[in-house]
């Protein structure tokens, strides 16, 4: 099945170059991602109510160039035959012309809400999964290879606006963190792809220990957040 949400980009959704900021793309995709479940009958608290919980655990995203401040785009979404233990999602937003500007895919853990344990997706009964892959332009996600040696970019406590309604650390606010520890001289730099990998979130109160380091070679920052107990999240951002 394919979902469209037709959207304009708002002033508020926008870093001070008037590109749509890193975390709202994280958050407008998943928020479509949500509403195409809600829509066919399996909205959070339906799942809930079946012992079930949907966390995204990695995205990859290839960026022609980001949606702009006033832009009418269309997000398209999708999902894919499931891997062993994830579903899979894709996501393609084109501009108003048809142009597709950003490509996407996003892997997903099926949990129980009150352990958090990982369940086996055959136990999911709720919709027929998917058996077909559509040709997608972005990498998929995968395991971020770390770099030793890192440097110390940041430290960022977990707050109240980091929250989400399940009381946890929102997932688009890793991207936040991420684009925050950079320098001026990165952040105004167009990204080209992303990828993020979700870890041990950080809790309210914590504290996050942001490291990163740059290649030359392949034009890309590698970010980690930790905080005092384990790694939080694993970042590349590709300019």
């Amino acid at each position: 099945m394919t979902f469209h949400n037709q959207m304009n980009i708002f002033f508020s959704q926008c870093d001070k170059f008037k590109r749509l900021s890193l975390h709202e793309l994280l958050r407008i995709t998943s928020d479509t991602a949500v509403e195409e479940y809600r829509q066919r009958g399996l909205s959070r608290d339906v799942l809930t109510q079946n012992g079930y919980a949907i966390l995204v655990s990695r995205v990859s995203f290839k960026i022609n160039r980001m949606p702009k401040e006033n832009e009418h785009i269309t997000i398209t979404t999708w999902e894919e035959k499931p891997e062993a233990l994830q579903f899979v999602r894709a996501y393609r937003i084109k501009d108003k012309d048809g142009n597709p500007i950003v490509e996407g895919l996003s892997s997903w853990l099926l949990v129980n809400p009150e352990t958090r344990r990982i369940l086996p997706l055959k136990n999911f009964t709720m919709r027929t999964a998917p058996t077909e892959q559509k040709q997608n332009e972005c990498a998929k996600p995968s395991k971020i290879s770390i770099p030793e040696n890192m440097e110390l970019l940041a430290e960022r406590k977990i707050l109240f606006s980091d929250m989400d309604g399940n009381g946890h650390t929102n997932n688009s606010r890793y991207g936040a963190f991420a684009m925050d520890a950079l320098s001026e001289e990165f952040q105004a730099k167009n990204l080209t792809a992303f990828r993020l990998n979700y870890s041990k979130e950080a809790m309210p109160g914590e504290t996050l220990k942001i490291y990163g380091s740059f290649s030359k070679e392949t034009n890309t920052y590698t970010v980690v957040g930790k905080t005092d107990s384990a790694t939080s999240f694993e970042a590349m951002l590709t300019f």
